[in-house]
């Protein structure tokens, strides 16, 4: 089978496109013949090699990728049969998902819904089910204001939508004039390019208010963060998820106590949550096959694996990242 394998943690120039043998299910799994991959942003900083406060680097030889779909075309001891040709898709514990097949345990499997892609199916048990988890924790009520940083990413583009619906006024901040254009295309009330110098007065003028935000979905951290934070209201919502900025933001906790700012750290909730990621999984796969979770993506062809975490590391994709067999 055709893979994407890393023998050394460095750039995207790392990830080579190969030639490897097939994988065999052993029992308790089955073979998927993978139509898409869903590509994650830490996924560039273990290619790397890691670092403090993220998962270990794989041991390489590495094929990283845990989000797949397709279908089964193999099963291992103690699979029945009736898997066989199925559309599946899997959020598998173990990586191999950067290639044109992929063994998953069963009990990992989600068939997949007649109205649901591939593409979307990746993008869903991933990104959407962690957006549905966040989104719970920020609880936007149509009274709020909600400001989403990185608001033409993977989660961004599901978020910004889906709260829209709700009745929350929803302001979507993203770089560049494209994914500024983008993020006004999901619905957003105001969409504000943050790579501008003065983008928050831009916010300010706009409700006519110093402080209008009244919760923060914030994946960046760093200045970006900041200056968000001066958004927010008192009483308001710190909600962090992220730092792409590769700088976590957090403010001085005597002045959120004075403000009455709750700082809510959902990333970390989430990743200490011993609850069951399976119905997380399950209802974020429902949301999009009826439509109130619309899954946004990019696709790259498996073998431009390292173009795409090079254009992901430079921000220039929007939304999910999938890669194509």
């Amino acid at each position: 089978m055709k893979a994407v394998v890393m023998h050394e943690y460095g750039g995207p120039e790392v990830l080579r496109y190969e030639e490897v043998p097939d994988p065999v299910p052993e029992a308790g799994e089955v073979r998927i013949v993978v139509r898409a991959s869903g590509v994650h942003f830490i996924e560039g900083h273990l290619r790397a090699g890691g670092g403090e406060g993220l998962p270990p680097a794989p041991e390489l030889p590495a094929i990283m990728g845990s989000e797949t779909a397709g279908t089964v075309d193999a099963v291992g001891d103690g699979v029945g049969a009736e898997w066989l040709g199925r559309r599946v898709v899997t959020r598998s514990p173990s990586p191999g998902g950067y290639a044109s097949l992929v063994t998953t345990p069963v009990s990992e499997l989600h068939e997949l819904p007649h109205s649901l892609g591939y593409e979307a199916a990746v993008t869903l048990i991933g990104t959407g089910a962690i957006t549905l988890d966040f989104l719970d924790q920020v609880a936007p009520a149509p009274e709020d204001v909600l400001l989403v940083l990185s608001a033409a990413g993977g989660i961004g583009r599901l978020a910004v939508p889906h709260v829209r619906r709700l009745g929350t006024t929803v302001l979507g901040a993203a770089g560049g004039p494209a994914k500024t254009e983008t993020v006004r295309g999901l619905g957003a009330d105001l969409a504000v390019d943050y790579d501008r110098p003065g983008w928050s007065d831009e916010v300010r003028a706009h409700f006519g208010t110093a402080r209008p935000v009244t919760a923060v979905l914030d994946g960046v951290g760093g200045t970006k963060a900041a200056e968000a934070y001066g958004l927010l209201a008192d009483g308001g919502r710190l909600v962090t998820i992220g730092c792409a900025s590769g700088e976590w933001f957090a403010p001085v906790p005597e002045e959120a106590a004075a403000r009455s700012v709750e700082v809510i750290p959902a990333i970390a909730r989430w990743a200490a949550a011993d609850g069951d990621r399976r119905l997380s999984r399950t209802r974020a796969l429902e949301a999009g096959a009826d439509g109130s979770l619309e899954a946004a993506y990019q696709t790259f062809a498996l073998g431009d694996a390292a173009h795409a975490h090079a254009e992901m590391a430079a921000r220039r994709t929007s939304g999910k990242v999938v890669l194509l067999p």
